[in-house]
């Protein structure tokens, strides 16, 4: 139960009485020593959550479950899309192969605070590697399975780690990529060495093993199993790169204590989750949302998670939430666009079970909401969040009694608990900027960066104040604290000194039946300084009326906005360029 009926009751809370708002929420999680103190500012000025608590991560997700007599239920649903295979673990099973696995780990040398890269794609084993990382206090290197030698080399490097495990191969549609001599052209590039490598093998294409080196994945749960080992709350639980700021990837540090706290409470909460209740999420879990999402929320919550392998089609969603009986599901904007793609000419889908869907990765304009609205007969919502944050900066929140208003449904809604947004104007006097974060941040949040083998300050993301978090994103926020989002900060067009949102304009253009999605960037003018250029993807059965629809998507735009905006080029195109997580690269496009 939450103890909050209203978003003011709960928001006011979280600002007036920040201690006792964490304690509270800490005592969702078992400690074997209780924080006495929820945050804590660190020597180097930034900040720990719950220091001096002491916990385990592993247990929290899987053993204390079992022990409370719900070892029989589902931890893990698998489904490949590449394979057509299944795996249904339940949480009894999940702990003896965990544990046994942490067992093989430990026998190659791992213990509290070794760094262990995983290279793999989304599979019951990724999950069974994470979760005996955590077991042992080791920190885990996600990686996704699909990168090239030079940037899982350039990984290895940073982050040094005494074991890589992947899986022997992966695959792109059906087709399989081995993943060995990946492996080995990165270990040749590389100067740093592991002391061992751990491949899980794939029928579809077996790896030869390396004696000394190479050790069989499921050889090794067969291992002496190990007890969880206790760490402090403060001590890494993982490290996840991210490109942030810069193009450089850094590697995001998150805790073990503050990230279980915020990831148990965004469950019921934001998701109106409850143990038992099946979650699925599409990503991958070499991303930010599969850990948070695919892994360890449902699990610190008692949920049963399902996962997914390879690219969901629409009758596969359809399936697969019928067929698990999922209460919720969170995907992409793009995930959504290639449903209503394949579902043009079919009739709506109805799932008893499922309450609701969540989308995140980038802003879903609102007619793509009320398509897949229409289509599930669900509430469809955004929610806003960032690697960096590890869970939602500004959500919905269907676990409180008070509903959520309809106004404000179509965007990405209000500021979670710990989250402090304001406004850094980039023009004086004008309501929108760039949305910074007073620092501290939440539980949940990075705690740091790595660096040089050390967890440092994350700099880069300060304003020059030292007491704002930049998120590099620009919105407004209203006066019932609903934030607006108007995209990244190099997305905003200055046209003749005044400024635009190129979300704003997408909305507009997506609005037309004709578009399946589309990308507005700027580009440099003589006169004006910029001006929008839109770049279209139109569904297979308009494409014969291109020039009528740049007449009607050019009028669309003036009339909404108006002809100041300039918006004279429309160019369609085959497909957009985007991110393997589905976001939209809107830098690739301007070049």
């Amino acid at each position: 139960m939450l103890p909050w009926t209203t978003y003011e009751a709960m928001a006011d809370a979280a600002l007036n009485q920040p201690e006792a708002f964490w304690l509270e929420a800490a005592q969702r999680i078992t400690w074997q020593q209780a924080p006495t103190i929820a945050c804590q500012n660190r020597a180097d000025g930034w900040h720990d959550w719950f220091a001096g608590g002491v916990l385990n991560t592993c247990y929290n997700a899987i053993d204390r479950h079992v022990e409370q007599g719900r070892g029989t239920q589902t931890a893990f649903i698998w489904r490949s899309c590449a394979t057509k295979e299944q795996q249904v673990v339940t949480y009894r099973e999940l702990q003896g192969r965990v544990a046994g696995f942490a067992g093989g780990l430990r026998a190659l040398g791992v213990e509290k605070g070794d760094r262990v890269l995983i290279a793999m794609p989304t599979l019951v084993e990724t999950a069974i590697a994470m979760l005996a990382c955590a077991r042992l206090g080791a920190v885990h290197v996600v990686v996704f399975a699909g990168y090239a030698a030079a940037e899982l080399a350039g990984r290895i490097e940073d982050v040094a780690p005494k074991v890589i495990i992947i899986a022997s191969c992966s695959f792109q549609g059906q087709t399989a990529l081995p993943a060995m001599p990946i492996l080995n052209d990165a270990l040749r590039i590389a100067a740093y060495k592991p002391k061992a490598c751990v491949i899980a093998q794939r029928e579809a294409c077996p790896a030869p093993l390396l004696p000394v080196r190479d050790h069989d994945f499921y050889s090794l749960e067969q291992s002496t199993p190990v007890a969880p080992v206790p760490v402090h709350s403060e001590d890494p639980l993982y490290i996840l790169h991210t490109s942030g700021t810069t193009g450089k990837p850094k590697g995001i540090v998150r805790d073990n204590g503050g990230h279980a706290v915020a990831l148990a409470l965004s469950m019921p909460l934001i998701y109106d989750c409850k143990p038992g209740d099946v979650f699925f999420t599409t990503s991958d879990l070499g991303w930010v949302v599969g850990h948070s999402y695919g892994v360890y929320a449902p699990l610190l919550s008692g949920c049963t998670s399902l996962v997914v392998e390879g690219n969901v089609s629409a009758s596969a969603m359809r399936m697969l939430c019928q067929d698990h009986a999922v209460k919720c599901l969170f995907t992409t904007p793009t995930q959504l666009r290639v449903i209503r793609q394949e579902s043009r000419n079919l009739a709506g889908v109805l799932l008893p079970e499922l309450a609701r869907i969540f989308v995140a990765g980038e802003y879903a304009e609102p007619t793509l909401l009320g398509w897949a609205r229409s289509y599930f007969q669900r509430p469809v919502v955004n929610h806003w969040w960032q690697t960096e944050t590890g869970w939602s900066i500004t959500a919905h929140f269907f676990g409180l009694p008070e509903q959520e208003p309809k106004a404000l449904m179509n965007d990405i809604g209000r500021p979670v608990p710990g989250f402090f947004p304001a406004i850094m104007p980039s023009v004086p006097e004008e309501p929108g900027g760039e949305i910074a974060l007073k620092l501290p941040l939440p539980p949940g949040c990075l705690a740091g960066v790595w660096q040089s083998g050390n967890i440092m300050v994350p700099a880069s993301y300060c304003d020059e104040s030292g007491y704002y978090y930049r998120t590099f994103d620009e919105g407004t926020i209203t006066a019932d604290r609903a934030v607006h989002m108007l995209g990244r900060s190099d997305d905003v067009i200055k046209v003749a000194g005044r400024r635009i949102s190129g979300v704003q304009i997408e909305e507009i253009i997506s609005s037309h039946p004709a578009v399946y999605a589309c990308a507005v960037v700027a580009i440099s003018d003589a006169l004006r300084g910029q001006r929008p250029v839109a770049y279209v993807v139109v569904a297979p059965q308009y494409a014969a009326n291109m020039s009528v629809m740049r007449s009607e998507i050019i009028g669309q735009v003036n009339q909404t906005i108006g002809k100041w905006v300039g918006l004279k080029d429309v160019h369609f195109v085959a497909q957009l360029p985007t991110t393997r997580s589905g976001k939209i690269l809107r830098k690739q496009i301007s070049l």
